[in-house]
C-alpha cells in the first residue's frame, strides 16, 4: 500500500470514528426536520390582534375599515371619531392603541391624497400601510366614478381575472412555481457544498495546525513528503464527507418515497398522471401535492446527484488545498483569520450570483460565466443543473475546475513545504509569495 493510501486511510478512520461525526450524521437530518417543523409551527401561530384607532372627521372611510374586522384577525379597527383628537394622541403615547389613523375633512379628493396621517410610536409594516392606502384609494376611486356618473357595478363586472395554466410541449400539465422549486433544490445542494467546504476545509486546516504545533509533523515528514501528507489529509477528509452525504441522501430519498406512497403517486422517470387526475389536482390539495411530487421525480435527479459528487470533490479539493496551505503557514487558528476571507468571499459570491441570476435567467451570460469560473462553479453550476444544462458546458466547467485544482495544489504544496516547519512567526502575503520561488 502506498504512503498516500496509508495517510488517506488514517485520516478517514480518524474522522469516521469520531463520536461527533457519528452523532451529527444521523442527528443532522432530524435537526433539519425539527427546525423546519418548528418554523412552520411558529408561522402558523396567530399573532396578537393589534388595535387601530380611527378618527375620521370626513365620515367617508370609517365603515370601509371596520368592515375589515371580520376579514383580518391581525388588525382590529375601532371607530373613535367622536373622541377628542388630542386625547387619542395621548392614548397612542401611552400605547393604548397600536396606532391612530387620522382622516381630516377635505373639500376634494386631492386633499385626501396628501392630508391623511397615521400616528404611532413605532414604524408600521409596509404591508399594513399599503393595505390602508389601498382601502382609501378604492373608496376615493369609487366616489370619483360616481361623480362622473359612471356605472361602478358595470365597471366592476367588466374587470377580469386571468389564471394561466401551464402546459408542457408534450401536452402534460405543469405546476406553477416550478422554477422556484428547481432553484431551491439546486441552492440546497450548492449550500451543502459551501458548508462542506467550510467545515471540512477547516478540519484539514486544524489538523495541520495541531500536528505542526505538537511537532508531530517533524517526525511524519521524515518518511513522508509534505505534498503526500497534504493530499492524504485532503482526500481522507473528503471521503468522510462523502460518506456523510450518502447517508443523508439515503435518508432523504427514503422520506421522499414515503411522501410518494402517502400521496399515492407512481414515482419514477416514466411516471404518468391521467388527465382526470390532473383536473382533480387543480381543485384538491392532495392532487396538487401529487403533481408537485411528480414534477420533482421528473427532474434530472441522477444528473443532480452525480453533479453534486463531482463538484463536491472538485470544489473541496480546490479549497482544501488553500486551507492546508494556510494551516501550514500559521501556528494557531487566530493567525489564520487574515487568510480566510479571500477564500470565503468567492463562496459567498457564488451563492448570491446563483440566487439572483440563475432563477431569472439560468442560461444567461452571467449564470453561464460564473458556472465556468472554478472558484464559483461548484455552487452556481449545481443551481443551473435542475434547469437542464448542455453536457458540453458541464464538461468545460468540470475540466476547468480540476485543472485549477492541480494548479492550486502546486501553489499550496510550495507553501505547505516551507510553512510546515516554520514556527514563531506570523507569515505575510509577501513572504508566502517568496516561498513559491524556493
Amino acid at each position: 500500500m502506498s504512503i498516500v493510501s496509508l495517510i488517506i486511510k488514517r485520516e478517514f478512520i480518524a474522522k469516521v470514528r469520531n463520536k461527533s461525526f457519528i452523532v451529527m450524521t444521523f442527528l443532522s437530518p432530524l435537526l433539519f426536520v425539527a427546525i423546519a417543523s418548528f418554523v412552520a409551527y411558529l408561522s402558523s401561530m396567530k399573532a396578537e390582534t393589534k388595535r387601530i384607532a380611527i378618527h375620521d372627521e370626513s365620515g367617508m372611510f370609517v365603515k370601509e375599515f371596520t368592515s375589515q374586522n371580520n376579514k383580518n384577525e391581525e388588525y382590529k379597527y375601532l371607530d373613535l371619531s367622536l373622541i377628542d383628537l388630542k386625547f387619542l394622541r395621548d392614548s397612542i403615547t401611552n400605547e393604548s392603541y397600536e396606532g391612530l389613523l387620522y382622516i381630516p375633512k377635505a373639500s376634494n379628493t386631492k386633499e385626501f391624497e396628501s392630508k391623511i396621517q397615521f400616528i404611532s410610536n413605532s414604524s408600521p409594516s409596509i404591508s399594513f400601510i399599503e393595505n390602508v392606502q389601498d382601502i382609501i384609494a378604492s373608496k376615493l376611486t369609487k366616489n370619483n366614478l360616481e361623480k362622473a356618473h359612471l356605472d361602478t357595478l358595470a365597471i366592476k363586472n367588466a374587470q377580469s381575472k386571468v389564471n394561466i395554466s401551464l402546459t408542457k410541449a408534450s401536452g402534460e400539465e405543469s405546476v406553477k412555481g416550478l422554477n422556484e422549486i428547481k432553484i431551491g433544490i439546486g441552492g440546497a445542494f450548492g449550500y451543502l457544498i459551501m458548508m462542506f467546504i467550510i467545515i471540512y476545509g477547516n478540519m484539514v486546516m486544524r489538523s495541520v495546525i495541531e500536528e505542526k504545533t505538537s511537532r508531530i509533523v517533524e517526525i511524519i515528514i521524515s518518511s513522508v513528503k509534505p505534498f503526500q501528507l497534504m493530499m492524504g489529509k485532503i482526500i481522507g477528509t473528503s471521503l468522510a464527507g462523502l460518506l456523510q452525504f450518502f447517508i443523508w441522501a439515503i435518508i432523504g430519498l427514503s422520506l421522499m418515497f414515503a411522501a410518494s406512497v402517502f400521496f399515492g403517486v407512481n414515482v419514477g422517470p416514466t411516471a404518468r398522471v391521467s388527465p382526470e387526475m390532473m383536473q382533480t389536482a387543480q381543485q384538491e390539495m392532495t392532487g396538487t401535492a401529487q403533481m408537485y411530487i411528480k414534477e420533482l421525480w421528473n427532474l434530472p435527479i441522477a444528473s443532480i446527484l452525480i453533479g453534486f459528487v463531482i463538484y463536491f470533490i472538485g470544489g473541496y479539493f480546490l479549497y482544501s488545498s488553500f486551507y492546508a496551505a494556510i494551516g501550514a503557514a500559521v501556528d494557531n487558528q487566530t493567525d489564520s483569520q487574515q487568510f480566510l476571507l479571500p477564500i470565503i468571499m468567492p463562496l459567498m459570491l457564488s451563492v448570491y450570483v446563483g440566487f439572483f441570476t440563475v432563477i431569472n435567467d439560468p442560461h444567461g451570460t452571467v449564470a453561464v460565466v460564473f458556472s465556468m469560473i472554478p472558484l464559483t462553479s461548484p455552487i452556481v453550476m449545481l443551481m443551473r443543473i435542475p434547469f437542464g444544462v448542455p453536457l458540453w458546458q458541464i464538461a468545460i466547467s468540470v475540466t476547468l475546475l480540476f485543472a485549477s485544482f492541480f494548479g492550486v495544489v502546486w501553489f499550496a504544496a510550495k507553501v505547505y513545504r516551507i510553512g510546515i516547519l516554520m514556527y514563531g512567526k506570523k507569515p505575510t502575503w509577501s513572504e508566502m509569495y517568496r516561498w513559491l520561488k524556493y
